[in-house]
């Protein structure tokens, strides 16, 4: 593709690397223009020329706002427009990518708080690989929990690695293992944890498994990310142990990211 033919709202980015984590899953690591910035949870159009046009889709940025590269986490969808032709590119292919990385699950959204719940559901967890590796969540929170559930357990290990490689991080390394908490759960095959989040957040028994206290506005806040129904119900459980919906301009006890890849 020649790059005189863009369109002025994209840039090229050449693919690092590509990970395949499952048959399902995958992972892109690509170049990051000199000149993109971006908050650690901030999602920005990715995407491919496909007959001679644009398409391009919202990917949640999943390495933090220092990183050189720029990472993406994405199912694969057989016949989704974009997915079907994502996962098949490799090392040194060149990707379209947006000029104006944007989104709500950034900490300016948040009021200050002890404890920070990040519920993700499958890709969604790849703001939290963004955020988790951000100095500034440390600096505004005692402790992290991080939920992931998955349909099978073979789709945890994106979850597994990210929070195992945080000891190892050049910025967060010596502080994240000690506030981190990690919560995976499964919902359609054998597992330590089964069940969606939202039957555990409503049953009580995530909080029995951490040890901690149910949901309180005066210490707990959340960022959410998955599908529109684990949002909806999620917000509905928060806003029930009475946290309230927050933004950039006014800041609240708990954020959402409606984003999707397809």
């Amino acid at each position: 593709m020649q790059a005189e033919v863009l369109p002025r709202s994209v840039t090229e980015a050449r693919v690092l690397s590509v990970r395949h984590w499952t048959d399902t899953l995958f992972a892109l690591r690509i170049s990051r223009p000199s000149s993109l910035r971006f908050r650690s949870g901030e999602f920005v159009m990715l995407g491919l020329m496909v007959d001679g046009r644009p398409l391009l889709r919202a990917y949640s940025i999943a390495s933090p706002a220092w990183d050189d590269g720029l990472d993406f986490y994405s199912i694969k969808v057989d016949g989704g427009p974009l997915t079907s032709r994502l996962q098949h590119v490799r090392t040194g292919d060149r990707l379209l990518l947006g000029h104006k990385p944007t989104g709500t699950l950034v900490l300016d959204g948040l009021r200050p708080g002890r404890r920070l719940y990040l519920l993700a559901t499958g890709t969604g967890i790849a703001p939290f690989a963004s955020l988790l590796r951000e100095p500034e969540i440390y600096e505004k929170f005692d402790e992290l929990v991080l939920t992931h559930t998955c349909r099978y357990v073979e789709q945890l290990g994106y979850g597994e690695e990210l929070v195992a490689g945080l000891a190892e991080d050049p910025l967060v390394g010596d502080i994240a293992p000690a506030r981190v908490t990690y919560y995976p759960t499964v919902t359609r095959a054998p597992f330590a944890r089964r069940g969606r989040i939202t039957n555990l957040i409503e049953t009580g028994a995530l909080f029995r498994d951490l040890g901690v206290p149910p949901l309180d506005a005066a210490d707990d806040r959340a960022m959410i990310c998955g599908s529109m129904a684990m949002i909806a119900d999620t917000r509905a459980l928060l806003e029930g142990a009475g946290l309230i919906e927050g933004s950039s301009s006014t800041p609240g006890d708990f954020v959402v990211e409606k984003a999707f890849a397809g």
